[in-house]
């Protein structure tokens, strides 16, 4: 039977927040300013959410930058946010690195120019060794594309022999997605008004508590970040069992 609890521990303990990043453009749209603009804008906000993360503790913060499907935005679009990303790797590590920040990239590389990924390896390798909060960016990244990476990994190892057919569980799925070892998301928020994951770390969402927001992300400061934190601190996270259940355990 699988575990019913996936975080190991009961109550509310805020340990993982994921967040969608979402509203950038229209953030920019309201202001007559070009799409652009409103990217770059976001990445003050994170800015932000990484230093109130850091400020209470918690462990894991993963920040949805980039889809798989987001090569489908025009391609001037798509051409800037790559420049974007690629100042950002530069810029943003050593203050990451100063504030003890482990920096890991999570997705699919291989469509990232060559730049690019040797900035990520570069920034990546820079935070390695870094103690304290751990932030996943989530860059030409899908959670269909995650599941199915495992998968084709787990069929392999079958077809050479490693392991058997039946050795095949939750637990041996989870070992080859990409947020392995990391305890599962406690807080899953979202901006910009819409009510759907979008193929975000839809294997780790099972057990996840969801928070949307109208605000656009250039707008989401710490105020917004506690209100979400207060919401989710208010919530019974019963995991499967009864609330008396939880009470007795209590």
């Amino acid at each position: 039977m699988p575990a019913d609890n996936p975080t190991g521990s009961l109550g509310n303990q805020l340990k993982h927040v994921c967040i969608i990043m979402d509203g950038n453009g229209r953030w920019a749209k309201k202001r007559f300013m070009p799409r652009f603009a409103g990217h770059k804008a976001g990445l003050n906000a994170v800015r932000k959410i990484v230093g109130s993360c850091i400020e209470q503790d918690i462990e894991v913060l993963t920040l949805f930058a980039f889809s798989s499907e987001n090569w489908r935005r025009p391609e001037k679009e798509v051409s800037l946010l790559m420049e974007l990303f690629a100042t950002a790797l530069i810029r943003e590590v050593k203050k990451l690195d100063d504030n003890n920040v482990q920096l890991r990239i999570i997705g699919d590389m291989s469509d990232f120019s060559e730049k690019i990924q040797n900035l990520v390896e570069k920034a990546v390798a820079q935070c390695a060794d870094n103690t304290g909060l751990i932030l996943h960016i989530a860059a030409n990244y899908g959670g269909r594309w995650d599941i199915t990476q495992a998968a084709r990994q787990i069929a392999q190892k079958v077809q050479q022999g490693e392991i058997g057919i039946d050795e095949v569980d939750e637990n041996l799925v989870e070992d080859h997605l990409s947020l392995r070892t990391i305890v599962e998301p406690d807080l899953f928020i979202r901006t910009g008004g819409e009510k759907r994951i979008s193929n975000f770390i839809i294997w780790q969402l099972a057990y996840c508590e969801f928070y949307f927001t109208d605000t656009l992300w250039p707008d989401f400061d710490k105020k917004i970040f506690e209100e979400a934190i207060q919401s989710f601190s208010s919530r019974q996270r019963r995991f499967g069992r009864t609330g008396d259940q939880l009470t007795s355990l209590n």
